[in-house]
């Protein structure tokens, strides 16, 4: 087992932010199960998300699935979840990024503002140093399209609020290792 870092002045454990991939059998009921380890312990998921990453043609066989999670927790915390995920039969293998190298996160998120005037304009103005793109405007609003770190849209949600931003929509973490070895 792993030693627990300690924060020294209140001498906790530490808890830290994990995103994990969990690959999974495409098939029913697999994601209810899999989300139970986590609510049947009270522990939380920051960001889910789920595709299909192989798909079988022979209708005998399952296809696959990837579900990203990012979650925090103790050292311990994480352990156990992943030692409770790779005891389930649906479940082939559970990668923790976070602590097996380097990795790519990034996110999708589409942002409605609507104003009239100048408000509209600066909302206009933020997005292109944001390097977002407009996927939809009408004379009195804008649906930005925006992909990046979680940081990244958080801080442009931060400067779209007072604009008129009205409606936020995300799609949860992707995240894949760096180098030459997949998952």
């Amino acid at each position: 087992m792993k030693d627990i870092v300690y924060d020294i002045p209140n001498l906790r454990p530490t808890v830290r932010r994990h995103t994990l991939a969990v690959i999974v059998d495409n098939e029913f009921g697999v994601l209810a199960r899999v989300i139970g380890v986590f609510s049947g312990r009270g522990y939380n998921i920051e960001s889910l998300t789920v595709a299909e990453i192989e798909h079988d043609q022979n209708p005998l066989k399952v296809g696959r699935s990837r579900i990203t999670i990012v979650t925090s927790g103790t050292e311990v915390v994480i352990e156990q979840i992943k030692k409770l995920l790779e005891r389930m039969v649906p479940v082939h293998k559970v990668h923790d990024l976070t602590v097996e190298g380097a990795h790519v996160e990034r996110e999708l998120a589409l942002l409605k503002v609507v104003a009239v005037g100048t408000p509209l304009l600066e909302a206009l103005r933020i997005a292109d140093i944001f390097r977002s793109r407009v996927v939809d405007s009408t004379p009195e609003s804008f649906v930005f399209e925006l992909t990046g770190e979680s940081a990244k849209i958080d801080a442009f949600v931060g400067l779209l609020e007072p604009l008129g931003l009205i409606e936020v929509c995300r799609t949860g973490i992707a995240a894949m290792s760096r180098g030459k070895n997949g998952v």
